[in-house]
């Protein structure tokens, strides 16, 4: 069957895509304001995040550059990038927040851009009562608002729908564990909340907590999620110590805290959880490619400048093999990033898949980068390890790279396909 847009001229850049039984034109160019974007943000954390701003930002018990933070929301409108101008957001895409998110990868940029705007903010907006997102909302998009997503355990990449289904009992499941939801006594329609949540990125300082938490009991069990407020009775938020301090990681108590129902409790928030992290898994791949691409950058300027047995190591052919596999499989791994953004936008679930093939880049350049730099390489005063600290820890918290890329496959049949 000839293709329907066939008798479009050819365009550089164009490429010709099918989504279910639709065709698109995706024009592989970046707009004006995009190529603005990743140019302004670059130049600003260039000049207030290298990588001893990166070691000392960590170091505050706020685990990012609260000063940064604010140039980031002020002038660039960061935060509210992806979020409707109606609420005081920019009104882009997730590809605006994806290559902005490439820029603060390349940059290892400790900020609560992650839990802010990439998983809880997509939440409030697709869960949220009007009341909820007209108060929430635009103060997340100034800036003057950070949120995290707090999950029972290490249930993470469970609860988005990255590793497998989400409509297990990883939320509690009514038996002891997770985080348990009751309704509060005196008919006030409130809620209280009782468990723990572990490995919430930037959980020890947002302002607003957002809770997935089982409720119903055990013969009628479900997930629902609760707003938290900081400073809210009985709730005791602790720092964790993590293999990346960029991603700063805290352990949520909750002792029978009061709690807000987000949005209805007839929503379908495994669907919303699903979607988020369908998203988010689009944006985390390229903040991978970012790490990648950076990681590769430094290998490369120091193996044209170190020289062994009278010659720069860079011009081994061997050493130009190892470099050229890397730059291969970070290539890769951005055009999988940009197209899981674009498709993110249109329902198609790929940011799983291109989120493996970016860890897996990115793990490689920083091994393949700690490997060529030799001795410096392993030192503590090195940011090499930073890089690779980066590759494991996403990969503990959103992977493993198999079990992303085998719930890749199931959900795009590719093992019945075969069988048949």
């Amino acid at each position: 069957m000839p293709h329907p847009w066939a008798s479009l001229p050819a365009r550089p850049n164009m490429t010709i895509r099918q989504v279910g039984r639709e065709w698109f034109a995706v024009d592989a160019r970046f707009t004006a304001e995009q190529a603005e974007v990743r140019r302004t943000l670059r130049e600003l954390l260039r000049k207030r995040c290298g990588p001893q701003q990166v070691r000392a930002a960590v170091d505050t018990p706020a685990g990012h550059d609260p000063a940064l933070w604010r140039a980031l929301a002020e002038q660039l409108g960061l935060p509210g990038l992806a979020l409707p101008e109606v609420y005081g957001g920019v009104g882009c895409s997730v590809t605006e927040l994806a290559l902005a998110c490439e820029e603060t990868g390349r940059a290892l940029a400790p900020s609560p851009l992650l839990a802010t705007s990439v998983l809880a903010g997509p939440l409030l907006l697709a869960l949220g009562t009007d009341a909820q997102r007209d108060g929430l909302l635009p103060r997340i998009a100034s800036g003057a608002l950070t949120a995290a997503l707090a999950v029972p355990g290490t249930a993470l990449s469970t609860a988005l729908a990255l590793t497998g289904g989400n409509g297990g009992d990883w939320a509690g499941g009514g038996r002891a564990g997770g985080v348990q939801a009751r309704r509060a006594g005196g008919g006030g329609g409130g809620w209280r909340l009782y468990g723990e949540a572990d490995q919430v990125l930037d959980g020890h300082s947002a302002g607003i907590l957002v809770v997935a938490a089982h409720a119903g009991g055990f013969a009628r069990s479900r997930v629902l999620l609760f707003l938290v407020r900081a400073g809210a009775a009985g709730l005791v938020r602790v720092r964790r110590t993590a293999l990346d301090a960029t991603r700063p990681q805290a352990c949520v108590q909750l002792r029978d805290v009061e709690a807000e129902l987000l949005g209805e409790e007839d929503a379908d928030v495994r669907g919303a959880l699903a979607r988020a992290g369908d998203g988010a898994a689009a944006v985390l791949a390229a903040e991978a490619v970012g790490a990648a691409a950076r990681a590769l950058e430094r290998t490369v300027e120091y193996a044209g400048r170190r020289e062994q047995f009278g010659r720069a190591i860079g011009s081994f052919q061997a050493v130009q093999h190892r470099l050229a596999d890397v730059y291969v499989q970070v290539q890769a791994a951005r055009s999988a990033a940009y197209y899981a953004a674009w498709a993110a936008d249109r329902g198609e679930r790929v940011g799983g898949l291109a989120l493996a093939q970016a860890l897996q880049a990115l793990r490689t350049a920083a091994a393949e980068g700690i490997q060529l730099h030799g001795g410096i390489g392993f030192t503590w005063e090195h940011e090499a390890h930073l890089y690779f600290k980066r590759a494991a820890g996403d990969e503990l918290l959103f992977g493993p790279v198999h079990r992303l890329r085998g719930h890749a496959a199931g959900l795009a049949h590719v093992f019945e396909e075969e069988a048949v």
